[in-house]
């Protein structure tokens, strides 16, 4: 007679996912203060707002934003893969319906340093403008809210590594490896979030 696993299914909240998302919960009070920030300074700098804002390359950055929401996509779709239990692709590499957690999370990885890229890009151009960090209180907010984003991007990016490499290295994918997917895919969503507000605040409502 079979036996089931006593840690249950790979959706099967427990304390990682707990913890994960409580974690979270203090990631957004933190991104909220930044909001708070922006639009206090905002409104006492209107004048200010009005000049700078002129700079910003909203096509280039939605372009972007683009990008970074297809990963979500991308990664979600491995999640429901590691949820089945299946690391790696069962065909080849052209055979994307066979692809495994470990293709979706690659490609997620990808597009998550494109938009990073493009970020590093978007302020070297901003820097040529005149709008530096140490610039103004706009260059000051704008560089706080989205390199503060960029550096949580960039630490998905790491975790996307660890998780692919343990693909690699475990005989067995088992619960904990694909709690470990899931998790990931949790803080990969909320920065995809995070920048979705970023972005409205910044760019659309100049």
């Amino acid at each position: 007679m079979a036996t089931t696993s006593a840690s249950g299914p790979a959706t099967r909240p427990n304390m990682v996912a707990v913890g994960t998302i409580v974690w979270l919960s203090s990631e957004l009070m933190f991104f909220a203060g930044l909001f708070a920030v922006y639009f206090q300074l905002r409104s006492v700098r209107t004048e200010l707002w009005a000049d700078r804002t002129q700079a910003l390359n909203v096509p280039f950055a939605l372009a972007n934003t683009l990008v970074l929401v297809i990963s979500s996509v991308w990664c979600q779709l491995g999640v429901f893969k590691a949820e089945r239990g299946q690391r790696g692709r069962t065909g080849t590499l052209l055979q994307i319906k066979q692809w495994g957690m470990r293709e979706w999370y690659v490609v997620t990885y990808l597009f998550g340093a494109f938009f990073v890229s493009g970020q590093i890009l978007e302020y070297s151009e901003l820097a040529s403008e005149g709008v530096t960090l140490s610039s103004d209180a706009y260059g000051s907010v704008f560089y706080m809210a989205t390199g503060f984003h960029a550096l949580h991007v960039t630490g998905g990016l790491v975790a996307f590594l660890l998780i692919i490499a343990r693909t690699f290295t475990t005989r067995r994918y088992t619960h904990a490896n694909q709690m470990g997917a899931v998790v990931t895919s949790y803080y990969w969503h909320f920065v995809d979030v995070v920048w979705i507000a970023l972005f409205a605040t910044i760019y659309l409502l100049k």
